[in-house]
């Protein structure tokens, strides 16, 4: 056994929560070190949002380019995950050279606490331990796997999705959430055959069903079979595919492909030797650990951050607590403030969501005035032929603060900035409207949806 120089910030995991909050932690002058047991940048990086992404882009590409051309190279999805690979590893020696010239120091190996202030490292049968003066837990999550449809052979979850050597000529996703919607898109734009079981009453749950209306005729448009109230009960696997069972509407069905994609949720890895009953610390029934503003832990100086705590299981999520927790540590008085956490879908249109909604408004009793405006009369959108969506802002009737804002169309995920940054600095509609925007741009459906708005609240008084 090795022991280790002690340090005041020990991080474990390094996701976009853990390397973010090492890095924060070394650049407040706290000697810092970051525990990983898999690859540096975690799930993230190499098994969920940068890889998906790159494969979501080049399924646009793809799509394009079949649409000019009518044919394909036969090796263009080779071309695809040769491109996913380049982007993965580019990402993930960005973020150890930063962690590395930020004077961080990496460990390899599984993490466990032994007690408050001390931690062992496994690695190949050998031990290290390093104490420490403070620790943030950033262990990340992985997906949800069901029992009747266990992982292996034809049934995977979004990480063996992301790594299929050929493309599935058919796929069967349960679970139509924002992981399900983007991962079955993209493998019907590549030319699968795609179905999408979804439990609910529509795909992408989490949204109003104006807002995810125009996503699901794109979905239809792709080809793609979308199936509500549906539950899947089993599956049956042979040489050339497998049979799906499900039941919707009280009555039994099956449906046959190649492949099955689980994607129902993700599971918090708070279990599996993390040591937390070592320190007296219990995770909740779903497995989360509670904090508070500071993202402190019943322990003091013990902190938890992203998919282990309560909220969605976000990247950016898990980045901006990084830093609340590290400043925290240095004594600093940040605390977190989620109003202006955005939820970003990359499906084809694009969905994006900042503060609340407007049906969230109505439950709280706030009066509020809605400004839409649509990118079909946007001449940058049809300048690019991408007319589907709209923006929507909601705001406080009396007076005119931004309280939240969804986009649906080409460009959401950027565009989404400009509202959160709204809602962060207790902007009104107003000044959204009086904010020049460039002509022809994408952005003046913003100012748009903000003229609407102002419009509506003159004629309310």
């Amino acid at each position: 056994m090795i022991d280790l120089k002690p340090v005041d910030t020990l991080v474990i995991g390094s996701g976009p929560g853990g390397y973010a909050a090492a890095l924060r932690s070394a650049q407040l002058g706290m000697t810092t070190a970051i525990v990983e047991r898999s690859r540096i940048g975690g799930v993230c990086t190499h098994v969920g949002c940068i890889p998906s992404k790159a494969l979501i882009g080049e399924a646009h590409r793809f799509k394009l380019h079949k649409q000019w051309n009518h044919t394909v190279a036969a090796d263009s999805f080779d071309d695809a995950q040769a491109y996913k690979e380049a982007v993965v590893n580019k990402q993930a020696g960005g973020v150890q050279y930063l962690l590395k010239t930020a004077g961080v120091m990496i460990l390899e190996g599984e993490a466990s606490l032994i007690d408050e202030h001390t931690a062992s490292i496994q690695q190949a049968g050998a031990e290290q331990r390093i104490s420490f003066k403070n620790a943030i837990l950033a262990t990340g999550s992985r997906p949800i796997e069901l029992k009747a449809l266990p992982y292996g052979g034809r049934i995977m979850s979004s990480t063996e999705a992301l790594s299929l050597s050929q493309i599935p000529k058919s796929l069967a996703v349960i679970g139509g959430g924002y992981i399900g919607v983007e991962l079955g898109q993209m493998y019907a734009k590549f030319g699968t055959k795609v179905t999408i079981l979804e439990g609910g009453g529509q795909v992408l749950p989490g949204f109003e069903a104006d807002l995810a209306a125009p996503v699901v005729r794109q979905l239809n448009e792709d080809g793609i079979t979308i199936i509500t109230e549906a539950i899947a009960v089993n599956a049956e696997q042979d040489a050339s595919g497998l049979t799906l069972h499900y039941v919707t509407q009280g009555e039994q069905h099956a449906v046959r492909a190649e492949y099955a994609l689980v994607t129902v949720g993700r599971r918090p890895n708070t279990d599996g030797g993390l040591g937390l009953e070592n320190i007296g610390l219990q995770a909740t029934g779903k497995g989360l650990i509670e904090t508070d503003v500071q993202c402190r832990t019943a322990v003091p100086h013990i902190f938890a951050i992203g998919d282990i705590t309560a909220g969605p299981a976000l990247a950016h999520k898990a980045s901006y607590e990084a830093k609340v927790a590290a400043e925290a540590i240095a004594g600093k008085p940040s605390i977190v403030d989620y109003r202006a956490m955005p939820l970003v879908v990359f499906s084809e249109p694009e969905l994006a969501s900042v503060g609340l909604t407007e049906t969230a408004c109505k439950e709280q009793g706030i009066p509020v005035i809605v400004g839409k405006s649509s990118f079909s009369i946007n001449g940058r959108a049809l300048a690019l032929k991408e007319v589907s969506g709209f923006v929507k802002i909601i705001a406080d009737q009396a007076s005119g603060i931004v309280k939240g804002a969804q986009i649906v169309g080409i460009e959401a995920s950027t565009l989404i900035s400009e509202l959160a940054l709204a809602i962060e600095m207790g902007a009104t509609v107003e000044d959204l409207a009086m904010t020049i925007h460039p002509h022809p741009t994408l952005g003046e459906v913003i100012m748009e949806a903000a003229e609407n708005a102002v419009r509506k609240m003159r004629i309310a008084k």
